[in-house]
């Protein structure tokens, strides 16, 4: 039986900025909702702070964070597996790693015949 896929991974530079946001404010999580006003950048909040809706799309965890994507853009990004990074710059208004000099950044692959073949649902 194959394994499936990681749906979202992390570069080892967001896996720490992760690791600095958790000692800082515990328990987080992110969301990507690929609406306006920061909506195309992973948003990073504490547990809590955001509400998980009823149509969102848990993917998978990071740094020990939950990911959640919404339904719709789950439907556009299903075929690719996200890859979560940071690079210099300003995080979005709301999200935890605003005001650290780094922001989280989604870059995606599509994911080859025989992932896709062994994705579940």
């Amino acid at each position: 039986m194959t394994m499936s896929p990681p749906r979202v991974v992390a570069t080892p530079a967001a896996l720490d900025l992760i690791a600095a946001l958790r000692l800082e404010h515990g328990a987080i999580l992110f969301h990507q909702s690929g609406g306006c006003c920061d909506g195309s950048a992973p948003m990073c909040f504490a547990v809590g702070d955001f509400m998980i809706g009823d149509g969102d799309v848990h993917l998978g965890a990071i740094g020990g964070a939950d990911f959640y994507i919404s339904g719709p853009q789950y439907a556009v990004w299903k075929h690719t597996q996200l890859i979560i990074d940071v690079v210099p710059g300003r995080g979005g208004m709301f999200s935890l790693e605003n005001g650290s000099g780094q922001r989280f950044l989604l870059r995606s692959r599509v994911f080859d015949e025989a992932e896709s073949a062994a994705l579940t649902p």
